[in-house]
């Protein structure tokens, strides 16, 4: 009898851990969307929205460790018990990570200028933005679910994100170089495509800990990566220095 309530009660324990976890997530997915909307629509007011919402997710996730920690110290649960609480931290500190993402892009929309509107590169954001959108969704509903064939249909999917990244850092390159004066919003916009690539690689991490929780191993497969911005494209020295002071605003 001791035994079964014992199991009921860790079972409860998992149960509010995998709730509290799928509200991370939801609050991560709506950050997402709303952060380029912001963007797209010049809404200041959404952007620091954005902003104030991640003090929401962190608080989320500071939770998860403690009821995670309390769980791993009331039941000592092993195997694949204690890889199902470890998961749901691992989880939790991708999702906090997305929020600071999401959070930076809504940070830049006030940094923005209004007359910078150029429609194809923004089109391109949103259409990045929906590919990642849906990737984290459907990696989390694979979680939910210990979906691992899901999960690895994102994994193998961030090679897409990377590819429209790349290309999207030498076009906003291409219109820095031809026009000076956008430089500055410019330079805000390859942050904002930085973070969503980046938010594409927490998804991939979240697909990594299905694989874990399913098979109590690492995945050793690598990643497949094609995102060159960062190796392969050369700032000019006036951009560089763009970079720099914009990244230490939006901080």
């Amino acid at each position: 009898m001791a035994t079964e309530h014992t199991a009921k009660a860790f079972d409860s324990d998992l149960q509010e851990l995998t709730r509290l976890v799928a509200e991370m997530g939801g609050l991560a997915e709506r950050m997402i969307v709303e952060s380029v909307d912001a963007l797209i629509r010049r809404d200041i007011v959404l952007g620091k929205r954005v902003v104030a919402a991640d003090a929401e997710i962190d608080n989320l996730q500071h939770v998860i460790e403690e009821r995670a920690v309390l769980t791993i110290a009331r039941r000592q649960p092993m195997a694949v018990d204690l890889r199902e609480i470890v998961g749901a931290m691992r989880v939790a500190t991708d999702l906090e990570r997305i929020g600071d993402l999401a959070k930076n892009m809504g940070k830049r929309v006030a940094a923005l200028e209004s007359d910078f509107q150029p429609l194809k590169l923004i089109r391109g954001l949103e259409h990045m933005t929906d590919l990642v959108q849906s990737q984290v969704k459907s990696v989390l509903d694979a979680y939910a679910a210990h979906d691992l064939p899901a999960a690895m249909t994102v994994w193998k999917g961030d090679e897409e994100v990377d590819a429209i990244c790349t290309s999207l850092f030498r076009e906003l390159l291409t219109y820095m170089m031809e026009d000076p004066r956008s430089i500055t919003a410019g330079t805000h916009l390859l942050f904002m495509a930085k973070n969503i690539e980046r938010i594409g690689d927490h998804a991939t991490n979240i697909a990594e800990t299905i694989y874990y929780l399913i098979h109590g191993t690492p995945l050793k497969e690598t990643r497949p990566k094609r995102d060159r911005s960062s190796s392969s494209v050369v700032l000019p020295g006036p951009i560089a220095v763009a970079s720099n002071e914009s990244e230490q605003e939006a901080k």
